[in-house]
Formats: structure tokens, sequence, C-alpha cells
């Protein structure tokens, strides 16, 4: 079974013969495959390169445009940094006073060459894949992109001081991650992830507040143009878990930290699944075989069979190949799942 085909499979509810293996692979990818990560942010050819040869070479399903937060943050006017080696570096936020706000707008993707290296991310994995790899686009999240264009401590602080100059804000972000979507599903993205890491920092009110209906927009944006989506929310989620599922998102992401999902598997809709919930670091990055085995059949009794393969967060760059090609091997272990 092709793992394009595996993945809409489990993802539908029908017989598959394994259980879809998305590992989320940044940095760890861009030094399995010899990629200096300045190029492996800036270059869509090194990207896909790497990404497409740890598909292989780890058995995972799965091919993604992720590398750093930064792109539509960039866009709106944060100044970054690219150090030869590592993660981008903020030299200067977008908003610096709240008065800032005033004079955001929709930015389009086709005006920022970091917008446009994801949508060419895309179409390389499109035609290099040929049809057999699930391929993710992405957009940040509507807070957490705020976050990156304003300083997340002031960024938080603002939701109590300023709501309405956050909710103007978070309006523009949501437009502009909207127009982001659409030209990442045209040129070939199965499915759009939404990163909106920083919501398990706030309270369930605050997420209900600012978030809830402006990542149920993005989804619906998804879902009309014929793909799925995906939510990403490092942390515990336990608190904002149900409302997170409401957003109709057909993959939401466990954080390890997250308890038990199993009361809240009578909420997924039919074609819900989760994707988790392997501790990175404890787990597939120090663990032992018996523990990486332990973990993953614990998540998936957890969540009822409905889970695809996948660590809570990202693979760390440390973690060894040989611990990774053994967390690919469980999928096989779990193959009588949906």
């Amino acid at each position: 079974m092709k793992p394009l085909e595996r993945t809409l499979g489990f993802i539908e509810g029908t017989s598959v013969d394994r259980v879809p293996f998305h590992p989320i692979l940044m940095r760890f990818a861009a030094h399995h495959a010899g990629v200096r990560y300045r190029d492996f942010c800036l270059s869509p050819v090194q990207k896909c390169m790497a990404n497409i040869r740890c598909a292989g070479d780890f058995g995972s399903d799965w091919v993604n445009t992720m590398s750093d937060p930064w792109a539509e943050a960039e866009a709106f006017g944060t100044v970054l940094s690219y150090p030869e080696d590592d993660l981008p570096k903020v030299e200067r936020h977008a908003i610096e006073e709240i008065a800032d706000v005033d004079r955001m707008s929709v930015i389009h993707p086709g005006d920022h060459r970091r917008m446009m290296a994801r949508v060419e991310e895309i179409e390389i994995y499109r035609r290099d894949t040929a049809g057999t790899l699930f391929i993710c686009g992405w957009v940040e999240g509507p807070l957490a992109a705020w976050c990156d264009i304003r300083d997340i401590n002031m960024a938080m602080t603002d939701l109590y001081e300023y709501p309405d100059k956050v909710h103007r804000a978070l309006d523009i972000i949501t437009a502009s991650a909207i127009a982001f979507i659409t030209p990442q599903v045209k040129a070939g993205a199965h499915c759009i992830g939404i990163g909106d890491s920083v919501c398990s920092l706030i309270s369930p009110d605050l997420y209900e507040e600012f978030c809830v209906e402006r990542e149920k927009a993005l989804v619906d944006h998804i879902h009309s143009l014929g793909a799925l989506a995906k939510i990403h929310i490092c942390g515990n989620i336990s608190a904002i878990l149900p409302r997170v599922i409401s957003t109709g998102a057909d993959i939401i992401d466990i954080d390890h930290r997250t308890g038990p999902v199993t009361d809240v598997l009578n909420l997924l809709g039919r074609h819900q699944v989760f994707s988790g919930k392997c501790d990175p670091v404890s787990v597939l990055q120090d663990g032992d075989r018996e523990l990486i085995s332990r973990c993953s059949h614990a998540f998936f009794r957890e969540s009822g069979g409905r889970a695809i393969l996948s660590a809570g967060c990202e693979v760390t760059p440390g973690t060894p190949a040989g611990n990774l090609r053994f967390f690919s091997g469980m999928a096989e272990q779990l193959q009588g799942g949906r």
C-alpha cells in the first residue's frame, strides 16, 4: 500500500495494512542529509531533498514543509538573521509598540520570498514523490503568529491589556493565513498543518475568546479546497482539547505532556484522528527499544486505535538513527488499529 493511500485510508476509517508513520523531522532531517540548517530553511531544493531522503531511510509516510515558524512573521516585518547551521534568530519584532497594530495589513504570499518558497517546496514534493507520499503544507496559527511578530512576553500581556488590538491583529493574521493556504493546496498539498503552539500557555477562556473560531476558519477554508487539516499545539492541551477537536481538524497532534485522551474519544468526528504522543527526548532520543515500544503501544490503546504514529513534537537532531528506525517499525505492530 502506498503511503498516501495508507494515510488517507486510515483517516477515513477504511482498512489499511499498517498505521501511518508521521515523524516531525526538521533539524534531524537536515543533520541526516548533511544539509546546513540555513539552507534547510531557505532552499526548497535542499529541504525537500532532506525530507524525501528521510522518508525513504526511515519509512515515513509523509513529507512536510516545516523548518521554523518565521516565514509569515518575516513577511509581516519581523527581522531575522540566519546562522549557518542553526535556527533563525529574531533581530527585531515587527510589532514593537501596540500602536503598530494599526499599520498591519493582510499579507499576500506572492510578495514574500519565504512564503513562495513553501509553495515551491510542495511543487517539488508533488513532482519528485509522484503521488506516493502524503504532502503536508503549513501555516502558523493566529496566536503563534502574533507571538512571532510581537514577542511572546508582550503578546501574552496584550491579551489582557489591549484585547481589542489583539483581536484586530489576529483577524489580519487569519486572513493572511487563508491567503497562504490557497496556493499551497493548489500546488499539491494533501494537508495543511496549523501550528498554534503557544495555545497551551493560555487559559481555556482565553483560548475560547481569541483562538478557537479563527482556527476553525482556517480548517473550514482548507476543507473547502478539498484538503485535510492538521493542528499542532505543543505542551499540555488537556484543558482545551475538546475545543481543539471542535475546530474540525482531521489530524490533532498530542504532545507527551497532554493527559490521557480516552475521555474525549466520543468527541471525535468520524474522520478525525490523533497523532502522537511519545516524548521525543526521554523516549526517542534517550530511550531504549523497550521504552519506545511501550510508549507507542500505550498511546495507541489510549486513543482507541485512532492515532497516527509519531512523537508528540519534533524529533531531535540527537536522536539515534537506530531509534527512529525501530520507532518506524512499531507501525507494523499497530496494524490492527482503525
